[in-house]
């Protein structure tokens, strides 16, 4: 996570990574397009939201770089929710072998994806050999204003920025 983290810290800062280099290559991407990708770290699990820590794990994530959870389901509406009110979309997929440790999933248009309420959307797995690989991705249905927290960031930078709307 601290790695993906220095990544985005240069993406931030109009810098290509070397490390990314071969991603954009394999993309079709430029130095241009750089500010307007987000990196981050996402996570994997078939059915996460099980255990004692479920209640910090998406904001632990998140503080550490964490964009996205990929699961073939959430195990509670809480931990679903969670992801949600961190700024991080929820998504299913139901081939978690398309992808492993390593790889990189870029999808592309999400934030108007998710605002837009797409139940579903693509996104490409680049491998280290610079393959590509096409996948779906899935949302739940989410409300309209669970799809502006994820577009907002978190669910305080949510209530920060609509808080005039709801006052008028």
């Amino acid at each position: 996570a601290k790695a993906v983290q220095e990544l985005e810290k240069q993406r931030e800062e109009g810098i290509l990574p070397d490390g990314l280099k071969p991603v954009f290559a394999a993309l079709g991407l430029k130095q241009d397009d750089l500010a307007d990708i987000q990196i981050g770290s996402a996570i994997y699990a078939n059915k996460p939201g099980d255990g004692s820590a479920r209640e910090q794990a998406a904001s632990c994530q998140r503080v550490l770089g964490g964009c996205a959870n990929l699961a073939r389901e959430y195990a509670t509406k809480r931990y679903h929710s969670n992801c949600i009110n961190w700024g991080m979309p929820p998504l299913l997929t139901d081939d978690p072998a398309a992808f492993a440790l390593g790889d990189w999933i870029f999808i592309p248009g999400l934030r108007s994806a998710v605002l837009a309420g797409m139940p579903e959307f693509s996104a490409y797995v680049i491998k280290p050999d610079g393959g590509v690989a096409r996948i779906t991705l899935r949302l739940d249905a989410l409300t309209r204003e669970e799809r502006q927290i994820i577009a907002d960031g978190c669910l305080i930078n949510h209530y920060k920025n609509h808080r005039e709307e709801e006052t008028c």
